[in-house]
């Protein structure tokens, strides 16, 4: 199993400590066919991007696939920014960008005082100091819910990191308004028998390595072991083996602006 492109890739632009050519050239040696540049949306308090750096990020992604034959597109791994599934996706920046990444992150603005209350404090004292509790796995889902329904996601990053969700009724919805169910290389973000239960759904899958550094483009990390215990099946994860995603929602999406 081999990945042919890798979507979910950070520069110096946010927190990755290589350029967007760096990341370009480790794809050329790993011999990935397609490679974005998804840095972190605005609402990241540290790392966010800022708009007006959008357009020459988009022509660095250009100046990449020129030189290395790599097709290099430009895209954001949006916040999710609370339970009305609002992203920091900008209006301002869709020009530029080709694909669209959503996830749950921690450091953000989020969408009200209380957001940080329920989606971050709460999720963080049940990781690490009490058990879930129903009602919060309930109102985690419906972030994800309402953030796919609402928005041309074509890849929810790393679901269920930071935040306890039922993950069937996560993936059941990507598999509905066609948004792709991240396998991260990088992050562990369910546990098997979440897993087990995602594939009782007809989601498709991508792998991603969620690199920060160059030399981490297009590694599968800990998602080959991931599929083979839990049995993920190959045919639906859809950027290996000289396999590309058809049909992504936000091209649709800007087709239709």
């Amino acid at each position: 199993m081999k990945l042919t492109a890798d979507y979910h890739t950070h520069t110096i632009f946010s927190h990755g400590t290589g350029t967007i050519l760096d990341n370009a050239m480790v794809a050329k040696q790993n011999g990935l066919m397609e490679l974005a540049i998804t840095d972190h949306g605005h609402g990241h308090t540290v790392y966010g991007i800022r708009s007006k750096k959008v357009p020459y990020m988009k022509s660095l992604c250009e100046d990449a696939t020129n030189q290395t034959g790599v097709k290099v597109i430009l895209g954001v791994e949006a916040n999710i920014l609370g339970v009305s599934g609002k992203t920091d996706m900008k209006e301002i920046d869709m020009e530029n960008m080709d694909i669209y990444l959503a996830g749950i992150h921690k450091l953000i603005t989020y969408d009200k005082l209380k957001e940080w209350y329920l989606l971050f404090a709460k999720n963080f004292n049940a990781r690490h100091f009490f058990k879930p509790s129903e009602s919060l796995i309930k109102r985690n889902t419906q972030v994800y819910i309402n953030a796919i329904k609402n928005n041309p996601i074509d890849i929810l990053t790393h679901p269920g990191f930071c935040a306890f969700i039922n993950a069937y009724d996560v993936a059941k919805c990507c598999e509905d308004y066609g948004t792709i169910f991240e396998i991260d290389a990088r992050k562990k973000h369910l546990e098997d028998d979440e897993w087990e239960s995602v594939l009782k759904t007809n989601v498709n899958f991508v792998i991603d390595s969620d690199a920060h550094s160059p030399e981490k483009i297009g590694v599968l990390g800990q998602a080959e072991s991931l599929i083979e215990r839990v049995g993920i099946p190959t045919d639906r994860i859809l950027n290996i083996d000289g396999k590309l995603p058809k049909n992504m929602r936000f091209q649709e999406y800007k087709r239709k602006m």
